[in-house]
């Protein structure tokens, strides 16, 4: 009992040690644009930006690899989707051309954003719908095949740009904030992805989330307890979907700009490193992830225009020495500290 009582004590200290660790986290993060100023160095806002919007994209996929343990090669579709939702809307609105027969055109971010969320969850959806009557590698193989299939159809888009992109003027814009200014976008972004977070963190203390885990421990098992593990594998592909299409919005208004490259199976290569390198089935090891990686490219393409000779070898390095990638290491930095 008294040993009992000592764990749980412990633990509480060490949650307490946790959460004050993630405000302050937050509340530097939020600081980040007025010391960059102070600092004379304004790039760093754009760089912080781009980090916030991909750990959104990387969060989003570890709902579906991590916690569901689908392995999907396809979501650089969905963020590529999101960004061009936006790219769309706003050339119909600059235009004043009709979209299939309608007069669909808007530069204003709360329905940009919504609207992104509500045709990637639906792609998302459909896509799901066939490709998770498969599992393992036929799996992995169809969500790539789908998403080439989405990448060359938009190559073949000439209406708007094909394969050289499409050019977004301005940023959406949200009343009483100017999001022209690169601080107040990054604090928004910032705002997103807290929010987008802890609604991922609802969702996998739920019992929704329980049962996500038990399908990647072990879907047979979870079907012979009498669950239907199809509808929460698709759930959870949609909702990890909408994600990467609110992160592909984002990054649409962020560089202004889209193009299918955003869409390319390299790019859900990127996310899926992102996530194993922070600690799949984590809830903050993914943006951990981002940051890294984008640090990482960053600082070595300083060095040589051969980085990724470089980099290649430090990731398998990384994710082969650090057990969990960064969250184990955090967690055995966390367990030494309160030992």
């Amino acid at each position: 009992m008294a040993e009992t009582n000592i764990n749980l004590a412990a633990g509480a200290r060490s949650w307490r040690w946790q959460t004050a660790v993630l405000i302050g986290l937050v509340l530097l993060l939020a600081a980040l644009p007025l010391l960059a100023n102070m600092l004379g160095m304004p790039s760093l806002i754009s760089l912080a930006t781009r980090i916030v919007i991909l750990a959104i994209a990387a969060s989003s996929l570890n709902l579906a690899l991590g916690y569901a343990g689908l392995i999907s090669f396809g979501h650089a579709a969905w963020y590529g989707i999101g960004a061009y939702v936006v790219g769309i809307l706003y050339r119909h609105f600059v235009s004043g051309e009709a979209l299939l027969g309608l007069p669909i055109g808007s530069d204003q971010l709360l329905i940009t954003l919504p609207a992104a969320m509500l045709i990637t969850g639906l792609c998302s959806g459909l896509i799901g719908a066939l490709a998770l009557r498969t599992s393992g590698v036929q799996f992995i193989m169809i969500t790539l095949a789908f998403a080439q299939m989405i990448f060359f159809f938009f190559v073949a888009l000439k209406a708007y740009g094909g394969d050289d992109g499409l050019i977004i003027r301005r940023r959406n814009e949200l009343p009483f904030v100017d999001l022209r200014e690169n601080e107040n976008f990054y604090w928004l972004s910032l705002l997103i992805a807290v929010v987008w977070i802890l609604l991922l963190s609802r969702i996998v203390q739920s019992r929704f989330g329980a049962v996500l885990t038990g399908i990647r421990q072990s879907e047979p098992r979870m079907a012979a307890l009498g669950i239907a593990t199809y509808p929460y594998k698709l759930v959870a592909f949609i909702l990890s979907g909408m994600g990467c299409g609110l992160a592909g919005a984002l990054m649409a208004n962020h560089a202004r700009f889209v193009s299918p490259d955003m869409m390319h199976w390299t790019q859900s290569g990127e996310f899926m490193i992102m996530v194993i390198l922070g600690g799949a089935g984590t809830l903050l090891g993914p943006a951990a992830g981002a940051a890294m990686l984008i640090l990482l490219e960053m600082q070595l393409g300083a060095v040589t225009e051969h980085w990724q000779i470089i980099l290649g070898p430090l990731l398998v390095l990384m994710i082969l020495f650090w057990r969990g990638g960064l969250s184990g290491l955090w967690r055995q930095m966390m367990g030494t500290r309160h030992d």
